[in-house]
């Protein structure tokens, strides 16, 4: 097998993990990974729904949650096949080609919702310290180039370490240690010089999953310096208050980020299991979150679903 994997990539597969120690009881297991499932594709639908029926909702905030959404639902659409499939029937096994597939599009949903919390911090940022600029700053315009320019960044970011990946021998063990393809998990299988991928690797950590966190947090300083120096505290925590769904859907996305990269970096003897489950509640958590968190804290969403529903049972 190994002289088959170093001649041609076409001539293998990859195989996913399950559970480890619980692969007897993955059909029970599969059951609330099918609830976290449908709950973030409907709720994520939803919330795409509402923004584009509610005439009211095409503002900057809630064009920036659609992007949110569509994120989160890409997210999901792109671990739920080999996570269903190894959990419905033991299916383990993924061709190099899907493999390496799902892990373009993996990582580059996981950076575009890093890019997009972050262009919606500097949206809250113009609303609370440039609020007579606001309309003017954020027009249809600007956003758009926003969106183009977080995916350009984002797939430009990912295709240079999946064309570094690809070039290299996999010879070693085939079997990789979640139930789909990350970089991170498929390059321990390699047996060549992965010193251009580690150093390409660091430079995408530094460019995305500690830069825009950085700046997120800045954002967050002049907001909180300009809430400062408003007159009472009632328009403070309302101020905040308008901040705090983002603020609760940037702790989803980064807590279980930088758990992950802990788990990765400094617990690599530990048990499979406890990096299986960190991986999931990676994935997992944030689409599913996300949807939930906005429909309980934005009122102007809980009453464009409202009107979404209330339409549909009047027809």
């Amino acid at each position: 097998m190994s002289k088959m994997m170093n001649t041609t990539h076409d001539a293998f597969y990859f195989f996913l993990m399950g559970i480890p120690g619980f692969e007897a009881y993955h059909f029970w297991i599969s059951i609330p990974f099918c609830c976290f499932y449908i709950i973030s594709i409907v709720g994520n639908t939803t919330i795409l729904l509402v923004i584009r029926t509610e005439s009211s909702l095409h503002q900057p905030m809630y064009l920036f949650l659609s992007m949110l959404a569509l994120t989160d639902l890409g997210l999901t659409l792109t671990t739920l096949p080999t996570v269903m499939q190894l959990l419905w029937f033991n299916s383990q096994a993924i061709h190099f080609e899907a493999c390496f597939v799902q892990l373009f599009f993996m990582h580059t949903f996981s950076f575009m919702e890093s890019s997009v919390l972050l262009a919606m911090s500097f949206d809250r940022y113009v609303a609370i310290c440039r609020p007579l600029h606001y309309a003017n700053i954020l027009n249809n315009e600007v956003i758009g180039r926003i969106g183009i320019a977080i995916i350009c960044r984002c797939v430009l970011a990912v295709l240079p370490s999946l064309f570094l990946l690809k070039r290299l021998p996999f010879c070693r063990s085939h079997l990789l240690s979640h139930s789909y393809c990350l970089h991170q998990d498929m390059i321990r299988l390699v047996c060549a010089d992965i010193r251009v991928n580690s150093w390409y690797g660091f430079a995408l950590v530094l460019l995305i999953i500690v830069l825009d966190p950085l700046l997120i947090v800045l954002s967050y300083t002049l907001i909180l310096k300009s809430i400062m120096g408003t007159a009472t505290w009632t328009e403070r925590l309302r101020a905040l208050n308008n901040c705090l769904s983002h603020i609760l859907a940037v702790l989803v996305f980064y807590v279980p980020m930088v758990g992950v990269s802990m788990t990765h970096r400094f617990a690599k003897h530990a048990s499979p299991l406890l990096h299986v489950i960190m991986a999931n509640v990676y994935v997992l958590a944030p689409p599913v979150m996300n949807p939930i968190i906005y429909s309980v804290k934005t009122k102007q969403i809980r009453q464009g679903i409202s009107h979404l529903l209330f339409q549909r049972n009047v027809h």
